[in-house]
């Protein structure tokens, strides 16, 4: 079954700046000389298989090859450069995270020296935590969900004097938009990409590269149907609280928008898909098998979006983003097993 919103028609004129804090050309490419620094550009491939499988031309952005396996650590990067440029480097910072916004920020921190305590909530995934805090972090488990692991950090950076490093921010949006000006200028022939909504820093960045280099490819939200605050504020023009029970796509599973992210995403998203966990789990087995690629849960959501959509694809290129890999080694195990016909 389609669960596909129609949201208001996109903005698509090159040059349209509507909504605050977006990058434009010099400021991207700024950043690129920012990320550069760490890592080089991450490949794009057109799989056979993933192309086969679509029924269409179909390239895969590799944001799992970053240093810590997804695209968060780019804006960490550019959010730590604007400190230091702006002379404004504190002696700790504090975030909240589901795990590679945590090691995006527990990178920088690092390379900077500054302090850094990560707040994650209760039952986070192992591996992301152990990751975190093999970069020097400070991790306190605290709360149910991200919500609650958010507004606990932001208690704790105010008692403490230390800067509380957001999950949306103008300078980090500035470091993920490298990746979407990286493929879109790798491949120009791009039709469609689809973009999965965490805290809406991945798919504000795809609409910068967008309107910076003054493309018209649609741009599709993807979000996890059991965590819909973005597809429900997105219909409703405001923020809408929704409960998160996705299992699987821990990156998507955020309760409520961001009003900042919404400002920029609803003029220009095409439409906004949700996939189940079973839809995202078929799509880490099918890029697993394509690729030989381990995807996380957000990191198959766009991919599982184009299958679910595939009818309507065809006889265009269509971007998909392998944005993070970072998942349990039990959560793949029991995703790949050949008894797992359904991910619950």
């Amino acid at each position: 079954m389609f669960r596909t919103q129609v949201l208001a028609p996109p903005a698509t004129r090159p040059g349209n700046r509507s909504g605050s804090g977006l990058p434009d050309l010099p400021a991207i490419e700024a950043a690129a000389r920012v990320v550069y620094r760490e890592f080089q550009a991450t490949p794009q491939y057109r799989w056979g298989l993933s192309s086969q499988r679509l029924g269409t031309d179909c390239w895969i952005k590799h944001e799992n090859h970053t240093p810590v396996g997804a695209f968060k650590l780019r804006g960490g990067l550019t959010y730590f450069d604007a400190l230091k440029q702006r002379g404004a480097l504190p002696a700790e910072v504090v975030s909240a995270t589901r795990g590679n916004h945590g090691q995006s920020i527990g990178w920088a921190a690092r390379a900077h020296g500054v302090a850094c305590t990560i707040v994650v909530p209760h039952g986070n995934s192992l591996e992301k935590n152990a990751a975190m805090r093999a970069l020097g972090v400070t991790l306190i488990e605290h709360g149910e969900d991200f919500q609650e692991s958010r507004e606990f950090a932001m208690r704790l950076a105010t008692e403490r004097g230390a800067h509380m490093v957001p999950s949306f921010h103008a300078d980090l949006l500035s470091g993920v938009s490298t990746y979407w000006w990286e493929f879109l200028l790798a491949v120009p022939q791009l039709d469609v990409v689809y973009v999965p909504i965490g805290q809406g820093s991945g798919a504000c960045s795809a609409i910068a590269a967008k309107l910076a280099l003054g493309r018209t490819l649609r741009i599709v939200g993807v979000v996890s149907a059991h965590a819909t605050t973005y597809a429900d504020s997105l219909a409703a023009g405001r923020v809408v609280e929704a409960p998160v029970s996705t299992q699987l796509a821990d990156g998507m599973a955020c309760r409520i928008a961001d009003p900042a992210a919404l400002d920029i995403l609803l003029p220009h998203l095409d439409h906004i898909v949700q996939v189940s966990d079973d839809e995202v789990a078929q799509a880490m087995r099918d890029l697993y098998a394509d690729t030989h690629n381990v995807a996380e849960g957000a990191g198959a959501a766009s991919f599982a979006a184009a299958m679910q959509e595939r009818a309507q694809l065809q006889g265009q290129v269509v971007g998909t983003t392998l944005c993070g890999g970072n998942v349990d080694s039990a959560t793949v195990a029991k995703v790949l097993s050949p008894h797992a016909s359904r991910f619950a």
